[in-house]
Parts: C-alpha cells; sequence; structure tokens
C-alpha cells in the first residue's frame, strides 16, 4: 500500500452527517473512506474532462487544416437540408 497522509477537511454540518449516516449503516467502514472514494470519482471526472478537451482541441485543430469553402456555400447546403427535413416533417404530419 501506498504511504498515507492525514489531511483535515472542514465541511458543512450536513454532510458530516451523510458521511457519519454512511457508515453507521454500513454502506462504508470509514469517512475517510468516503473521501477517498470522492476523490477517485473526481479524480475520473477530471481525466474524463481532459480527454474531452484533447478531442475538442483536435476537432479545431482537424478545422484549421482543412480547406476552407464559401459561407455562402455552406450556409445554401444548410438551408437546403433544413427544407428536405421541413418536407419530410410535413409529410409525415399530413
Amino acid at each position: 500500500m501506498s504511504k498515507l497522509e492525514r489531511i483535515t477537511v472542514t465541511m458543512p454540518e450536513e454532510m458530516a452527517a451523510k458521511m457519519r449516516a454512511a457508515v453507521e449503516s454500513g454502506e462504508y467502514a470509514t469517512t475517510s473512506e468516503i473521501v477517498r472514494d470522492a476523490l477517485r470519482d473526481w479524480c475520473d471526472y477530471q481525466e474524463r474532462q481532459r480527454e474531452k478537451l484533447r478531442w475538442l482541441r483536435a476537432e479545431i485543430q482537424k478545422g484549421i487544416d482543412s480547406p476552407s469553402r464559401p459561407a455562402d456555400e455552406v450556409f445554401a447546403e444548410l438551408l437546403a437540408e433544413l427544407q428536405d427535413i421541413v418536407t419530410i416533417e410535413k409529410k409525415s404530419a399530413a
């Protein structure tokens, strides 16, 4: 097991009460276990956020590196697609 370090955490009474209740119910063995579990979740969340950011930056770079097209051409295509969707919706509603 890795070396342990004691850290003091201050929290609202309501949170502390919920932690004590989780220990008393047997859901967790100790309040420290709850904090470690929460920190693991937080670390996982942070890693997912970093991965999303890496993906987003890569997508932005792809856009920067790709050939550009005139805006009026892109808007014309989008308008045509939207008109197709509206036509399909009108036919299905009839």
